[in-house]
Parts: structure tokens; C-alpha cells; sequence
């Protein structure tokens, strides 16, 4: 049985670099009563940023608001971006599909037995080809239909759900639709798309069509952030699988599902266990701690 005077916690913090920063945490952590656990730190002599992740127990009964009021004239000291977090503490997250429903799928399945600990707050669709399938879930389906001549009211009805919700997090599950730049930037850092290419490669449309008329021997998928620059966001996570001169364009469809999945899986658990830090451009992505993969069923 769990102590209840101990309490996990994680520390995220970036700023630039300088000297004493690590001693500076580990000696304000041993100060307060708290365990370091795991602990992974990037130090990007490029730009000279520094970002760190740490996770540790609060062993003599220091409450997380507790710590956090105490931490301020460490970081104050040090100019971080800064926070501590709860990871019992579920992220509450709205996925948004369109016509293919693989990564809907996948999310729910990795949801429902506790591989993806999340809220999920609903589902957005412009079609209602899922809407059984989510219902079926007992989570609140939403139909908001997309045309040219009604994006702003579509756009305007999704922003309603995303604040009624308290959205925290939003995943474009292919969701087959370009999201507004005051959209991109209201959400910043707020919102995950999966794209069916190894990006920078095959951007926009079609990336399938576009690998098989290049001829590749490697199709890939990439979960990013969206910004209003198409597939140009911040890259979380990618992988790839091997194709060869004798498939099609719906061999290419068909084998990338499962890697579209995986990959976007994968970037909702960086960004709800605080792995994640934005780095300008690029993303640092920190792995994940001891048992931050375990589910809480086997399936």
C-alpha cells in the first residue's frame, strides 16, 4: 500500500543555459522532501536552451501547490518556463476524424484499457460515419459539417465545444480539414495532427500518391503540432515501413495505417506525460519514465 505522505510529481523546465541549473533543482527538491525518480535534461549548445524533466516523490507530505509556491524565487532566479505537474492528474482531450477512422480506433482501444490515461471529452467529425462507433463508447459525439461557404460558423461551433469541454489538449485523428491561422494560433502547442508522410517529404494532399510517383522505398507518418503553415509544425514523433516497386498507391494506403497510428499514439503519450518541450522550430521529446508505458489493463 501506497504511503499517503508520498506524492508523485514531475518538473518540466526550460530557459537558457547557464551554469547551476541541475544543482539548483536537485538542491531544492532534497530541501523540500522530495525524491528525484528519473530525471532527463538537453542542453542545445545551438541555440543555447536548456530543457529538463524530472520526476520525483514528495516523501514528507509537501503538497504540489506547496512546492510550486516554493520553486518561484528558484525560477524566478534562473528565467524558466516552468511547472509541476500531477500525473494522476488525466488531460482532457477532444479528437477531431474525418473518413478514415484507423487512429480513432486506435486511440479508444489504447484509451479504454488505460495505455492512453486521458479524458477524452469527445469527438468532432464533419461526416457521421463514426458516430455510432463513438457513441458506442458512451463519449459525446458532434457533427460540425464543413463547407467553404460556412468554415468561419463550423470553426466558431468547434471553438464552442472546445471551451465548453475544457479542452486541454485537441487530436486531428486524420481529420481531413485545414484549421483556420486564428484557430493555429489560439491553440498553439495545443493541438496534434497525424500526416500519412515522413515529413518534410510530400506535404499537403495525397503524400500516398505523391511517394508512389516518386518511387519510394520508405513511407512514413508524422504526429506534429499544427500552425498555420501546413505540416510544417513542430515534429513530435515519425516512423516508417518499407515499400517496394510492386505495390500501389493502395498498398501504400494499407500499410501506412498501422504506422499512422502508432506514431500518433505515440505523440499523445510524450505530450500528456509533459515529455515534450517546444524548441522553436523543433521539438525536444524526452523519453518516457520508468513504467510510463504500463496500462492498466493488458487488453
Amino acid at each position: 500500500m501506497a504511503d499517503p505522505a508520498t506524492k508523485d510529481l514531475v518538473l518540466t523546465v526550460a530557459c537558457a543555459s547557464r551554469r547551476g541549473i541541475v544543482a539548483a533543482v536537485a538542491g531544492f527538491l532534497a530541501e523540500h522532501g522530495c525524491n528525484i525518480t528519473d530525471s532527463a535534461q538537453f542542453d542545445d549548445l545551438a541555440n543555447g536552451r536548456f530543457f529538463m524533466r524530472v520526476s520525483f516523490r514528495s516523501e514528507t507530505g509537501a503538497a504540489a501547490e506547496a512546492l510550486r509556491e516554493a520553486f518561484v524565487p528558484v525560477a524566478e532566479g534562473f528565467g524558466m518556463d516552468w511547472a509541476i505537474h500531477d500525473p494522476a492528474g488525466r488531460m482532457r482531450v477532444l479528437l477531431m476524424v474525418s473518413g478514415f477512422g484507423h487512429c480513432l480506433n486506435d486511440i479508444l482501444y489504447r484509451w479504454r484499457i488505460g495505455a492512453l490515461p486521458i479524458d477524452i471529452v469527445g469527438v468532432v467529425s464533419n461526416h457521421l460515419t463514426y458516430q455510432k462507433l463513438v457513441v458506442n463508447h458512451d463519449l459525446p459525439f458532434h457533427h460540425i459539417p464543413v463547407t467553404k461557404a460556412r468554415k468561419a460558423e463550423a470553426e466558431a461551433r468547434l471553438m464552442e465545444v472546445v471551451e465548453e469541454t475544457g479542452t486541454e489538449l485537441v487530436v486531428l485523428a486524420r481529420y481531413m480539414q485545414v484549421l483556420s491561422d486564428a484557430i493555429c494560433a489560439r491553440m498553439s502547442g495545443r493541438i496534434i495532427n497525424i500526416h500519412h508522410s515522413f515529413l518534410p517529404s510530400f506535404k499537403g494532399a495525397n503524400p500516398y500518391r505523391q511517394a508512389y510517383d516518386r518511387g519510394v522505398k520508405l513511407i512514413g507518418a508524422t504526429a506534429h503540432y499544427v500552425t498555420a503553415d501546413l505540416d510544417e509544425g513542430p515534429i513530435i514523433e515519425q516512423d516508417t515501413v518499407r515499400v517496394t516497386h510492386a505495390q500501389s498507391p493502395e498498398d501504400y494506403v494499407s500499410l501506412g495505417r498501422d504506422v499512422e497510428a502508432v506514431v500518433l499514439s505515440r505523440a499523445i503519450h510524450a505530450h500528456i506525460n509533459h515529455r515534450v518541450f517546444l524548441n522553436d522550430a523543433r521539438t525536444v521529446v524526452f523519453p518516457a519514465s520508468p513504467g510510463g508505458y504500463a496500462s492498466e489493463r493488458m487488453g
